[in-house]
C-alpha cells in the first residue's frame, strides 16, 4: 500500500510515485502481458484474446497488447501527464512498427473500461493525419466516459476490490488509504451535466449532488482529494472532441445500476443502501447516452460512429460471456473486412 500510493504534485498538477518509487508496465506489446484478479477471474482480456488467434490473429505480428498504470488517467488539453506522455509514446511506435510489419495496414484499437477511456483519449491526442493513416477502427467495449458514474463514488467511499493484494483482508477497506490516491479513483466522478441537482450521495445529515462532489470528498474522509479533483477531473468532465475515426462502441443494458448510495448514519465504512436504475451494473444508461449524443452532435462524426446497447451484458462479463463476446468479435471483424 506504500509503496503503490501516489502523491498528487500541487505546483506541476501531476501525480507521481512516492521518492524512490518505480514502476514499470510489464510485457508492453504482448497480447499475453495483461494480469488477472484471482477475486474477479472475468476482469481480463484473456478470453478475447483466446478469440481473436483463433480466428487468425497471431500475437506480435497481428495482434498486440498496450497495458497501462490504471492508477493514473489519460490526460486532456491542457493537463500534464508525466506516465500518460510516455505511454502514449509506446503506444504510438507500437502502432508504427506493427503498420510496418504488415505492408502499411491501419490498426484497429480496442479497448474495455477504463481501457476504453485511454484508447480515446490516445486516439485523439494524436494529429489528424497520424489518425488518418495508422487508425483504421476504434472499438470501445464499455468505455468510462467523461459524464462519469456512480460505482467510483462508492469505492471512494467505502473502497475497493479492483486489486487484490494477498493477505489484505477485508480487501476493499484494507486498501482504500491507497485507493484514494489515485486519479483513476476521482476523474469518473459524475458530472452535473449528466447527473444534475439529483442526490447521488444521501445521508442523515445531508445529501450530495454531482455539483457537491468535493464536499462529499471531505465528508468521507479525503477532503486532500478536493484540489486534484478540481484542476483534474472537472475539466475532464467539460471537454469533448469526436476521434474523428470510425468508432463502434458497445455497452450493455438493462442491469440493475447503483443511482444513488444511502449512507443514512455517516458511516463510509459500512456498506451502502442502494438505488438502482439502468445500466451495465457499473456505468449509469444516462452517461452512455450522452457520450452517445456528444458523438453525433459532429456530422462528420456521426457518419463514422455507430453504438450498439446489448440487454443483460454487463460491465465486467461483455467481453467475456459468449453471446456479448460473440457481438464483440462481429465489430472487429466486420471493420477488419470492411475499411
Amino acid at each position: 500500500m506504500e509503496q503503490m500510493s501516489l502523491v498528487y504534485d500541487s505546483a506541476a498538477g501531476d501525480y507521481r510515485n512516492l521518492p524512490g518509487v518505480e514502476t514499470r508496465v510489464r510485457n508492453f506489446g504482448s497480447s499475453r502481458g495483461f494480469q488477472r484478479n484471482p477475486k474477479h477471474t472475468d476482469w481480463c482480456l484473456e478470453i478475447i484474446r483466446q478469440e481473436l488467434e483463433r480466428v487468425g490473429y497471431r500475437d506480435g505480428d497481428t495482434l498486440f497488447g498496450a497495458p497501462y498504470d490504471l492508477r493514473h488517467a489519460p490526460p486532456v488539453p491542457g493537463q500534464s501527464s508525466a506516465v500518460f506522455s510516455r505511454y502514449f509514446r509506446q503506444l504510438t511506435r507500437l502502432i508504427e512498427d506493427a503498420s510496418r510489419r504488415n505492408q502499411g495496414r491501419k490498426a484497429i484499437l480496442f479497448g474495455h473500461s477504463f481501457g476504453g477511456m485511454v484508447a480515446l483519449e490516445f486516439v485523439r491526442s494524436t494529429p489528424m493525419a497520424w489518425r488518418e493513416r495508422h487508425i483504421k477502427h476504434l472499438v470501445l467495449a464499455a468505455p468510462l466516459t467523461a459524464g462519469g458514474f456512480m460505482q467510483p463514488v462508492q469505492y471512494f467511499a467505502s473502497g475497493s476490490d479492483l486489486l487484490f493484494v494477498p493477505g489484505a483482508e477485508p480487501l476493499a477497506l484494507t486498501l482504500r488509504p491507497m485507493w484514494r490516491t489515485f486519479e483513476s479513483a476521482i476523474v469518473n466522478f459524475p458530472s452535473p451535466a449528466v447527473f444534475g441537482r439529483r442526490p447521488l450521495v444521501i445521508t442523515r445529515e445531508r445529501n450530495y449532488s454531482a455539483d457537491d462532489m468535493a464536499d462529499f470528498l471531505a465528508a468521507a474522509g479525503y477532503g486532500a482529494a478536493a484540489e486534484a479533483s478540481r484542476r483534474r477531473a472537472v475539466p475532464r468532465m467539460g471537454y469533448f472532441q469526436a476521434p474523428m475515426v470510425p468508432t463502434t462502441v458497445l455497452n450493455g443494458v438493462g442491469n440493475e445500476t447503483p443511482e444513488q448510495l444511502v449512507y443514512w448514519d455517516g458511516d463510509f465504512d459500512a456498506e451502502p443502501g442502494i438505488v438502482n436504475g439502468d445500466g451495465d451494473e457499473a456505468i449509469n444508461l444516462a452517461s452512455m447516452l450522452a457520450f452517445d449524443e456528444q458523438m453525433r452532435r459532429q456530422p462528420e462524426q456521426n457518419k463514422l460512429f455507430k453504438t450498439i446497447k446489448l440487454r443483460g451484458a454487463t460491465h465486467g462479463t461483455i467481453v467475456t460471456k459468449d453471446w456479448s463476446l460473440k457481438r464483440v468479435m462481429q465489430e472487429i471483424l466486420e471493420a477488419n473486412r470492411i475499411y
